[in-house]
């Protein structure tokens, strides 16, 4: 029989169980019989009845029982019986399928009523149900919103076999499940009585059926049989093993060993726990333990990692699985197992097909490209070659994370991203130690078991934006992961055993390098993205913008087209950044405004984007194009400026009034500007003899310079000879040339010093309409990396000493002179006149 908490007769509370003993007082005793000795519960099967299928468990005529309902076909079901005839058919899951259709179904099954249901306490519900007779489903005629299916009755008899013998059979039967009820001390009195007020033979064997301990599949063989002495022939064997295993039972527990030996023993004991395990379903805890030795055999992993393995397993079969330990060490072993040790996908040589999908991913970037496929050129030579850690640096919005997507469907491995933005807890790293419920391993391990792959291509995103506090230093945790000398032997903490991280191709990416640890930085390889030109976004968005939004926003196959300018409008009026996200969004708000457009049906819907349509949509232009102003004036000089969202041209102004030399700087120009400023005024005192600057002039005016757009912060070096210029325009009262800008540094020695930014100047420079450039020699280098077409229409102009940038950035004549000099006196001021 069942222990007291799987008994049918255990029940949520003293109601339901009354409830029980009254319905199965009533049901046994007073009904009448058929002819052939068989209970009638129910003369009269309806031909279609709705199907409540049951996991787990068979219901036999006669016999009461509780249902829990989970699925709510189910619960529909029982709801809508409930308020009519609350006749329902119940049959048996074959698959324990969450959608049984006929074939996953028992087709003898049972008539049954259904006496009561109730919502209990924890929101369940609850139904009470008990069997009339048995039927049998003939086909489905609904699957929904439940199963209906027409049945057939099935009618029990006695069986054949002598009058005599069918009494011994039956008393026999009872005899042995009176004893069972005696040794089981779980089995409830109300069980007991309501046993012993059965009379009929055929009820006595369908109550002792729903109450023994056997599978499923074994319940449905009884229930299919439809001789009750038959029956009781296969009951009166499942009685006798009960009882056998409650003997050993109470003979293991009152420790005594009697005449079983140890090895019947046990194997009683696991036939027992097997029986047990059947009925909840579940697999014990030696086939779990057999499946991780099963799952470990096909492992690729050290010597020494198989033996941590085998000594973890061996104490996980030690430990009682309800103990709070147990599910620690299963998860522990589970982990190990899962991780794919030595596992490697195959990398992809064809060089040519990766620049291909590199180029088709991305436009522009070239340094990064030529670094990946340098990378598969040196490993398909070599065949094994240890991952380089590269760190993709520059502004948001220049593709550095989808570059990673990109270098792994080149090479054909698993992409894993990794967020660092916040992460301040070393345990992120390296993992918890396996100490306490609840620890877990770093998430770089983790990842790697989620990729399937010992060597993916990981993305560490925003590795600038690591944390750090009182749990610990990540960036230093991650210094034995970027480390190809380190991590083939990196060791995580809950993991306890090194594991081989040298396959990985690390790609990092940072918007900053200021905030990166030092240690850090210097393991990595920093690649340089400087964001895109106006010509690179226009053909970005042409490629991949534009398709994608028009995609995402349902006007794939609406034929929209873009006109070139209205894209370069797009940017150069609505955003301002590197990279290219801003002008997504806004690409994305004007397709969003034309499918408006077509869902309501407007008149003169638009189908070409034009500059024109771009402000109609777009709205006033949020950043003003900076173009080249006239510098007829003398000390006006046009410069040349980086700044994160590209580059850009600016205004340089110097004027001079009566003073005392005093020297005025406006424009918000941070320190290096400002030190720019001093030394472009200390080289020009110095050398005011040969500028035919009279001396004097520097004592007796004060100077201002002014940089427009006061607002923007501005700092760097490349205004120095902007600002000597600027000066010297106004100190000599000699004008600069139209559409000329310059960018360089300044020392007092009168060296022009190279700068960064250059293709980002250069590029600010032509859009500005500048035709001419000044900058150092030693910025030549620069001009290699920058497409020659970009370079179109501007002359560039190298010198060494600001001697040559004056001499060809300031005309031999002089502008109307906007200063006194009468305190010279009429011959000097004459001589600097001319």
């Amino acid at each position: 029989m069942k222990k007291k908490e799987e008994s049918q007769f255990e029940l949520a509370s003293e109601f339901w169980y009354d409830e029980l003993s009254e319905v199965n007082e009533r049901g046994e005793n007073g009904e009448e019989n058929g002819q052939d000795g068989s209970p009638v519960f129910n003369s009269d099967v309806p031909e279609t009845l709705p199907i409540l299928p049951l996991k787990n468990t068979v219901l036999f005529p006669g016999v009461v029982m509780p249902i829990t309902l989970g699925r709510k076909k189910s619960i529909r079901l029982v709801e809508s019986a409930n308020r009519g005839n609350r006749i329902i058919g119940v049959v048996a899951q074959r698959n324990m399928t969450e959608e049984p259709t006929l074939a996953d179904l028992y087709s003898v099954g049972i008539v049954a009523q259904i006496l009561r249901v109730v919502v209990l306490p924890d929101g369940t519900n609850t139904l009470l149900i008990q069997g009339m007779s048995k039927m049998e489903i003939s086909e489905l005629v609904q699957t929904e919103p439940w199963l209906v299916a027409s049945v057939k009755p099935i009618r029990d008899t006695l069986g054949k076999g002598s009058k005599k013998e069918g009494k011994v059979l039956l008393d026999t039967l009872r005899e042995t499940a009176s004893k069972l009820m005696a040794l089981n001390p779980d089995i409830p009195p109300g069980a007991k009585m309501a046993f012993e007020n059965i009379q009929n033979p055929i009820s006595t064997t369908y109550f002792l059926a729903g109450n023994i301990t056997a599978s499923l599949q074994e319940k449905q063989d009884l229930l299919e049989m439809n001789e009750a002495l038959r029956r009781a022939e296969g009951l009166l064997r499942y009685l006798n093993q009960e009882i056998q295993l409650l003997e050993l039972k109470h003979q293991i527990q009152n420790k005594v060993s009697g005449e079983i030996d140890q090895q019947q023993r046990d194997f009683f004991l696991k036939q027992q726990i097997k029986a047990l395990q059947d009925e909840l379903g579940g697999e014990g805890a030696e086939a779990e333990i057999e499946n991780f030795r099963k799952k470990a055999a096909g492992k690729v992993w050290s010597e020494a990692v198989e033996k941590h393995f085998n000594k973890e397993l061996d104490k996980l079969a030690r430990i009682n699985p309800m103990a709070a330990e147990y599910s620690i060490a299963m998860n522990y072993v589970e982990f190990l197992t899962d991780l794919p040790w030595g596992e490697y996908s195959k990398d992809n040589f064809n060089l040519k097909r990766a620049k291909k999908i590199l180029d088709a991913d991305h436009h522009g970037l070239e340094k990064v490209k030529e670094r990946i496929l340098e990378y598969l050129a040196v490993l398909k030579l070599k065949q094994n070659m240890k991952s380089p850690i590269l760190c993709l640096y520059g502004p948001p919005g220049v593709g550095k994370t989808s570059l990673g997507k990109s270098v792994a469907k080149a090479l054909g491995r698993e992409y894993i991203r990794m967020s660092l933005g916040g992460v301040h807890d070393e345990a992120e790293i390296r993992g918890h130690r396996k100490t306490y419920i609840g620890a877990m391993p770093g998430r770089i391990i983790s990842n790697i078991k989620k990729a399937g792959t010992s060597n993916p291509v990981f993305i560490l995103d925003e590795i600038d934006k690591l944390g750090n506090d009182f749990r610990g230093d990540p960036a230093a945790a991650l210094l034995e992961v970027l480390d190809p000398e380190q991590n083939s032997t990196f060791a995580d903490n809950y993991l306890e055993v090194e594991y081989d991280l040298s396959k990985v191709l690390f790609i990092a990416t940072t918007n900053s390098l200021d905030s990166i640890h030092p240690a850090l930085r210097d393991r990595m390889e920093i690649i340089e993205l400087n964001g895109y030109t106006l010509e690179e976004k226009i053909q970005i968005a042409k490629k991949h913008l534009i398709p994608k939004q028009l995609d995402e926003n349902g006007l794939k196959d609406y034929k929209l087209k873009f006109e070139t300018p209205a894209i370069g409008k797009v940017i150069e009026s609505y955003t301002a950044e590197s990279g290219v996200r801003s002008l997504e969004r806004n690409i994305g708000k004007l397709i969003r405004k034309i499918a408006k457009q077509v869902v309501m049906e407007e008149e003169n819907i638009v189908d070409t984007i034009t500059p024109e349509v771009v402000g109609t949509l777009l709205g006033p232009e949020r950043y003003e194009k900076e173009l080249y102003q006239d510098n007829e004036v003398a000390g006006v000089v046009t410069g040349l400026a980086w700044t994160s969202v590209g580059g850009e041209i600016l205004f340089v102004e110097s004027s001079l009034s009566k003073g005392n030399g005093k020297m005025t700087l406006s424009g918000q120009l941070g320190d290096v500007m400002k030190e720019s400023a001093v030394a472009a005024l200390s080289y020009l005192k110095a050398n005011s003899e040969a500028l035919h600057i009279d001396y004097r002039v520097f004592h007796n005016y004060d100077i201002h310079i002014h940089i427009p757009a006061g607002a923007v912060p501005k700092d760097g070096p490349s205004a120095g000879i902007t600002m000597l210029t600027s000066l010297a325009s106004a100190f000599t009262q000699r004008a600069v040339r139209a559409k000329l800008a310059m960018t360089g540094e300044i020392t007092l020695r009168g060296k022009v010093l190279p700068v960064g930014g250059i293709k980002e100047k250069l590029l600010a420079a032509r859009r500005a309409g500048i035709q001419e450039v000044i900058m150092c020699s030693k910025n030549k280098r620069d001009l290699e990396d920058i497409n020659p077409d970009y370079l179109k229409g501007l002359q560039i102009h190298f010198v060494n000493t600001v001697d040559d940038v004056l001499a060809y950035a300031l005309l031999p004549e002089k502008v109307m002179r906007p200063i006194d000099l009468s305190y010279l006196g009429e011959a000097a001021a004459s001589k600097v006149l001319h």
